[in-house]
């Protein structure tokens, strides 16, 4: 658990100042709670026992002054606390969010999406809110615990002792029920993060639920990962129960025996009436940070599950890194080639020593069934992967010596199934480049033959479109994704399956674009449909062991 957080401190460093001025003035306020039962003494002995008006008068304004004092640095220092926290949190989950973006389609591929959400939107959250509610607490209890157990030692040494002796007791009973709360913590976790997926997949897929008449079945799938999801939680609530309720029931045992041998000090005149209300003050406030301090192990037991979580997706590598030396060219002239290149998905070999070779402005179309390695290809193209053996190059450049920016501005991949947000028509345009004017935006789809239908729609560019473009058909969502391609102005186009979605007189339509748009552009087309390489100068096939025949004009 203490590793988890160690190697969060790496996002505290750059806010060490403001911590540090949190903690001086949380310090503080801590000391004026602390002298207030010892002002409670003072009130008694000095004030009232001996009819002291001015001394009532001075500890009474005294008592006053720690209190507000206190109450104004109290709320000063939790303010900048949670504002501090909540900036170092906001980081965390800023730095998960771009390593998430560095990962590969593999990872992406054997990851529960539901899980990775949760990681880094609640499991971030429960540390965020176990940092702002516990962490500050933790220096006001010890400060509180180590000035009470000094008062008390200067009163009275023995009343102290009696009232620490089972602090050991408590202390063992919390350990023991601590070592089991992580494991419920985590079993939680896991069944919310389960549950998150479960909506995301069905959500997504209810268009075939409902067609399968299966709404009944998802809702008891539904009540079944929210009843394994109460029994974890039942769990975790009774085990933590247990670690908390169990010492301070010890603690407060220690209650009694205190008033029981301080009340007889009072009767035999060894201890003044108003030490005793001190030291019975101290006592009780003595039980509240132990008690606190032990709730707060319980919290930061379960934060350290929620950070293995995150620390998990960190420790993910990323299979693609940009080197150091990596350069950046100005110009670009698209041409493409394959060098001996293999590459494997596991222990599956994809393609074995594959090499072409594609002229700059030249269309080759890959033809190949399924599983041959076409889709690896585009991957290859715009470094999702890198190839295990053999180079990809563009102008003569291996793609690992290019800055990824600067390939991926180069070579724009137009994936089968183009994703379109939940946003306007021009929105989603504009995505691939958000300087573009609006002539370039139109002129863009005026090439993808996109644009008079855009105009035919209730806001035209401005209408707003449902998640992954639902509104529109598959073909113009398809012409939509070319115009945001081309609007990119990239000088290679590689086109993964354009009409794999689209009926015959759709995929003739693409097909005339596709030969107009594509005229002087060095553009790859990965198809299984031998119409599209009408347009293509150069055609390679694929088997499905990956070994290509020769490419053909």
């Amino acid at each position: 658990m203490l590793a988890g957080y160690r190697r969060a401190l790496r996002f505290l460093a750059p806010y060490w100042p403001r911590l540090v001025f949190v903690l001086v003035v949380g310090a503080v306020a801590t000391s004026f709670s602390l002298v207030q039962p010892y002002i409670s003494k003072l009130l008694i002995d000095e004030a009232l026992v001996k009819r002291n008006l001015p001394m009532l008068l001075g500890v009474s304004g005294l008592m006053v002054l720690a209190t507000v004092g206190s109450f104004v640095l109290n709320i000063l220092s939790s303010y900048q606390y949670v504002r501090v926290s909540a900036q170092v949190l906001f980081d965390m989950r800023l730095a998960l969010y771009r390593h998430l973006q560095t990962l590969s389609p593999r990872f992406w591929a054997r990851s529960r999406l539901g899980d990775v959400v949760s990681r880094i939107n609640n499991d971030i959250a429960e540390v965020q809110r176990i940092s702002a509610d516990s962490l500050l607490s933790i220096l006001s209890n010890i400060v509180f615990l180590a000035g009470s157990a000094g008062i008390m030692t200067a009163l009275n040494p023995r009343v102290f002792l009696l009232s620490a002796d089972v602090i050991p007791v408590s202390i063992w009973a919390l350990r023991h029920y601590q070592q089991r709360l992580a494991g419920r913590v985590r079993e939680v976790r896991e069944q919310s993060a389960a549950i998150g997926s479960f909506l995301l997949e069905t959500l997504l897929g209810i268009r075939l639920v409902a067609t399968s008449t299966a709404e009944e079945r998802e809702v008891t799938r539904f009540q079944a990962h929210n009843q394994r999801f109460l029994d974890a939680l039942m769990r975790m609530q009774l085990t933590s129960f247990l670690a908390g309720a169990v010492p301070g029931t010890v603690l407060t045992l220690a209650t009694a025996a205190l008033f029981l041998y301080g009340g007889k000090l009072v009767i035999d005149g060894t201890l003044t009436t108003g030490s005793l209300v001190a030291l019975m003050a101290y006592h009780m406030r003595l039980l509240a940070p132990i008690q606190n301090l032990m709730s707060l192990y319980t919290n930061l037991v379960s934060g350290g599950v929620s950070l293995a979580r995150v620390w998990e997706l960190f420790d993910t590598p990323a299979e693609v890194v940009e080197r150091p030396e990596a350069r950046a060219p100005e110009l670009m002239r698209g041409e493409i080639e394959f060098d001996r290149v293999s590459f494997r998905y596991g222990a599956d070999a994809v393609l074995q020593n594959l090499s072409f070779r594609v002229p700059a402005g030249t269309i080759l179309s890959i033809l190949g069934p399924s599983g041959a390695g076409k889709s690896t290809i585009a991957d290859l193209l715009v470094r999702f992967y890198d190839p295990d053996e053999g180079a990809v190059r563009i102008d003569g450049h291996d793609l690992r010596d290019l800055t990824i920016g600067r390939l991926r501005r180069a070579v724009v991949l137009l994936d089968q199934s183009p994703y379109l947000f939940h946003a306007s028509i021009r929105e989603n345009l504009l995505y691939a480049r958000p300087e573009a004017t609006m002539d370039q935006v139109v002129a863009a789809c005026q090439a993808a033959a996109i644009h008079e239908r855009i105009l035919a729609l209730p806001q035209g560019y401005e209408t707003i479109i449902a998640e992954r473009g639902q509104t529109l058909s598959a073909g113009e969502r398809q012409r939509v994704a070319l115009a945001r391609a081309l609007l990119a102005e990239p000088r290679v186009l590689v086109l993964d399956e354009p009409t794999s979605a689209l009926d015959e007189a759709n995929e003739r339509a693409i097909v005339d674009t596709l030969s107009r748009v594509l005229a002087g552009r060095t553009a790859i087309l990965i198809t299984h449909r031998p119409s599209l390489a009408r347009v293509a100068h150069q055609t390679l096939f694929l088997s499905p062991a990956a070994v290509p025949n020769q490419a053909s004009a």
